[in-house]
Parts: C-alpha cells; sequence; structure tokens
C-alpha cells in the first residue's frame, strides 16, 4: 500500500509539474516586414523612375511599379511542428502599409529553426476570383492564361541602342504552354534559420530586386520588355530567376524594458 501512495504521489506531482508548465507557456505576436533592395542598395518608393540602376544585361533602367505576393508562411519548430500563418500579403512599394503583414495570429513561445513561404499562389490556393480584396486591387490573371492571380507586377523603363527610354512591363504568373494547358509557376522557398520567440516580434523578408535580371537567365529587355504574360518562355525564366530573389533578414525580438 505504501508503494501504491508514493506512486499515486509522485504521478500527481508529475501531472501538477506538467500542468503548470503549459500553463506558463506564453503566445506572442510576430509580424512580417518586406523590404527590397538592388544588389543590397536599399530600394523603396522614393527610388522610382530614377535611371540609377544597370541589369546584368547592361541596360540602364527605372522602376515605375513593383506589387508582388507573398502567401502561405510557415514557421517550423526544432520539434518538426509546423506552424502555418495564416493569410497572405500583396507588398506594394507604393502603399507603405502593405510593407508590413501583422497576421494577428499569436505563437505560442519556443525554438525554431526554419521559415519558409510561397512566392505567389500554389495550385490549390490560386483560385479564379476567391479573394476579394485581390479582385479589388485589380490583381486577377486572365482566364485565358490560366486564371488565378498575379504573383508580381514589375514595371518601368529602360533605355535602348539609341539611350530612348521604352517600356518594360514584367508581370508574372501562370504559364500558358499551349490553348488551354497551363503550368503553376509559383515558387517556395525554405530557409533554415535559428531563433526563439519569447517575446513580440518581426521578421524581416528581403526581395533583391536585381536578381529578377540575372540567375540563372540573364536577361535581355530588348528581347523580354512588354506582353510577357502570354510568353510561356518568359514566364519560365521568371519562375527559374525567382528561386534566388528572396532571403529572410533581421529576426527582432522586442523586449520589454
Amino acid at each position: 500500500m505504501k508503494n501504491i501512495a508514493f506512486y499515486l504521489l509522485a504521478a500527481t506531482l508529475f501531472i501538477g509539474c506538467s500542468t503548470k508548465d503549459k500553463k506558463e507557456l506564453q503566445s506572442f505576436p510576430i509580424t512580417f516586414k518586406f523590404t527590397q533592395n538592388w544588389d543590397g542598395s536599399d530600394f523603396t518608393v522614393a527610388n522610382f523612375g530614377q535611371y540609377n540602376y544597370t541589369n546584368q544585361h547592361g541596360e540602364t533602367l527605372s522602376v515605375t511599379k513593383l506589387r508582388y505576393l507573398i502567401s502561405k508562411i510557415v514557421l517550423t519548430r526544432t520539434n518538426g511542428e509546423k506552424i502555418e500563418i495564416p493569410g497572405y500579403q500583396l507588398v506594394d512599394l507604393s502603399d507603405a502599409s502593405t510593407l508590413v503583414f501583422n497576421p494577428n495570429f499569436p505563437i505560442l513561445e519556443g525554438d525554431f529553426n526554419k521559415i519558409s513561404f510561397v512566392y505567389g499562389f500554389n495550385e490549390e490556393d490560386n483560385q479564379d476570383g476567391a479573394y476579394p480584396d485581390l479582385n479589388a486591387a485589380n490583381w486577377n490573371w486572365p482566364s485565358q492564361l490560366g486564371g488565378g492571380y498575379h504573383f508580381m507586377q514589375f514595371e518601368g523603363k529602360y533605355l535602348d541602342a539609341n539611350d530612348e527610354p521604352q517600356p518594360y512591363a514584367y508581370h508574372n504568373g501562370t504559364a500558358k504552354v499551349s490553348e488551354g494547358v497551363f503550368e503553376q509557376n509559383y515558387v517556395s522557398f525554405n530557409f533554415n534559420k535559428n531563433f526563439s520567440i519569447n517575446q513580440a516580434g518581426e521578421i524581416e523578408i528581403k526581395m533583391n530586386i536585381a536578381e529578377w535580371f540575372k540567375n540563372p537567365n540573364t536577361w535581355d529587355l530588348n528581347t523580354f520588355n512588354v506582353t510577357l504574360m502570354p510568353n510561356y518562355q518568359a514566364q519560365k525564366m521568371m519562375q527559374e530567376n525567382a528561386a534566388t530573389v528572396f532571403s529572410i533578414g533581421e529576426i527582432t525580438i522586442f523586449y520589454d524594458e
């Protein structure tokens, strides 16, 4: 009987401690900040219209519009548990409020080792007319090109061989193979990153704009400039170049003073 009483007492203490430990764990809000750069130099809406940039092929260019979609952000704990952040973010450099994504989704404290997300929408999410806010933002991708939504609208002008400004419209979305045949064109990113959440924090997602023009495809704006949405080759080149565009920047934890 003494042994039974001992084990019951030990079990009670263990359960009590476990319950206490769980109750002591807290959840904290995490936001995501989107920043842009040109090979390391900060790029903001203040740089729009300036012919201060030269792509890998040698064209001098300006940027007048940059909007892109990020979805399915996932944080992975060191124990393998995946925390999917609900929602998506349409980043628009001309609208400062879109440069920070606040999902209002507190995350239980702990240690993490991976951050992943999707550039654009995957096939499951990329459904015609499904998102009223994106419809209102004129973000739809034409149904004859596969439907769903844009992944990016990137526009500006470049100087041709005669130093005359010419337009470019680097728009990315579903790739049309042939009449009625389409390929999904999104890109999934996975970054190994060790960090802990034990207070409110912010994770920076960085875009190097210059990479859209150089890796692995050196982009010739004299050849690929406008009417790129129905161009299968251009769409697949964009998908390939996207692979090196994004990175994870600073992870900031806002400790209470």
